[in-house]
C-alpha cells in the first residue's frame, strides 16, 4: 500500500465570520462564539497538536490577525503553517471590482508577512468560492496553491482558467494553470454539521457528533484502501472543533489514522512542495473535456 497523507487544516475565522458572513456586528452572543475560537478553541488545538506532534495549516483572515495578533503570532511561533484566508470573511463574488478584491488580499498578505516574516504561498477563499477574478488575482499575487475547490476528493490537481458554463451549450473545461489545488469537501468540514446557525431561515448544525467523526474515519479508511498516495484534508474551525469533547474525538481519530502503516501527517505547504519537486503526482484531465 502506498503511503497516505493527512492534512489537518483550520480556518481561523474568529469574529469575522459573524460580522462579514452573517451580518452579526450588533449581536454580542454571536460575536462571542468567534471570541471563543480565539481565546479557548485555538489554544486547545495548539496543545493537542503539540502533544501529538502533528503539523497543521492555519488559514487566517487578515481581520483575525489584526484583531487577535498575539494568538495568531502564537500559532506561528509554535511552528504551524499560516496561510491566507482573505481579509474579511466574505464571498469573493460580492466585491464590486477586481481592484477591490485584490486590495483585500494584498492587505491580508501584509498581515501575514508581519506575523511570519514571509509571504504566504497558499490561499483558501473565505467562502470556499471564487469570483470571476479570483484565480487571476491569486496568480498575479504569486500564490502557488489553493485549497477551496472540490474537483477531486483525495488527489490534487491544477486549477483551470477560461472555462465556460453557458446555459444552453456544453461546459468547457478551460486551460490548466500552475496553481495547485488541494481539494476540500463539505463532508470533511466541521462547520456545516456541528455549528448551529439560524440565519435567513437556514438552520445548520447539531448533527450527532460521534457520527461526524465516524464519517471522517470511514472516508479516511476508504481513501487508504482505494487511492494510492491519497491526501486526506480536513477543514476545521477553532470555534467549532475546539469545543469539548470534540478535541478528544479528534485526537482519537488521529490515533486511528496512526494505526495504519505508511501514514504521514503534513501541512499543505509540504504537500505542494512535493508536487512541485516531482515527488507527488497530480490528477490531470487529458484530451479536452
Amino acid at each position: 500500500m502506498s503511503r497516505a497523507t493527512v492534512c489537518l487544516t483550520y480556518d481561523f475565522d474568529a469574529v469575522s465570520v459573524w460580522i462579514h458572513t452573517f451580518g452579526a456586528s450588533n449581536a454580542p452572543t454571536q460575536l462571542s462564539r468567534g471570541i471563543y475560537g480565539a481565546w479557548v478553541g485555538a489554544p486547545r488545538l495548539l496543545d493537542l497538536h503539540d502533544k501529538r506532534g502533528v503539523p497543521a495549516t492555519w488559514f487566517v483572515p487578515g481581520h483575525t490577525i489584526e484583531s487577535f495578533p498575539n494568538r495568531v503570532g502564537e500559532v506561528h511561533d509554535r511552528g504551524y503553517d499560516v496561510q491566507c484566508h482573505g481579509w474579511r470573511h466574505v464571498n469573493p463574488s460580492t466585491f464590486d471590482s477586481k481592484e477591490a478584491e485584490q486590495s483585500e488580499y494584498e492587505r491580508a498578505i501584509s498581515n501575514i508577512e508581519n506575523v511570519t516574516g514571509r509571504k504566504p504561498t497558499g490561499f483558501r477563499s473565505p467562502a470556499w468560492e471564487f469570483s470571476k477574478h479570483t484565480l487571476e488575482i491569486i496568480e498575479e499575487l504569486g500564490f502557488e496553491w489553493d485549497s477551496s475547490q472540490m474537483g477531486n476528493d483525495f488527489v490534487p490537481y491544477h486549477l483551470r482558467k477560461d472555462w465556460k458554463a453557458p446555459d444552453s451549450d456544453p461546459f468547457e473545461l478551460g486551460d490548466s494553470t500552475d496553481i495547485v489545488e488541494v481539494p476540500i469537501s463539505w463532508k470533511r468540514a466541521d462547520f456545516p454539521a456541528l455549528m448551529f446557525v439560524w440565519e435567513q431561515s437556514i438552520l445548520w448544525g447539531f448533527a450527532d457528533e460521534q457520527s461526524v467523526f465516524d464519517l471522517w474515519q470511514a472516508q479516511f479508511d476508504w481513501m487508504y484502501e482505494n487511492v494510492d498516495d491519497g491526501i486526506f484534508t480536513l477543514a476545521m474551525h477553532p470555534q467549532v472543533i475546539g469545543q469539548p469533547p470534540r478535541t478528544r474525538r479528534l485526537e482519537e481519530l488521529i490515533g486511528h489514522m496512526r494505526t495504519k502503516p505508511d501514514v504521514e501527517f503534513a501541512d499543505l505547504s509540504t504537500v505542494v512542495g512535493e508536487i512541485q519537486d516531482g515527488d507527488r503526482e497530480v490528477f490531470e484531465v487529458m484530451g479536452g473535456n
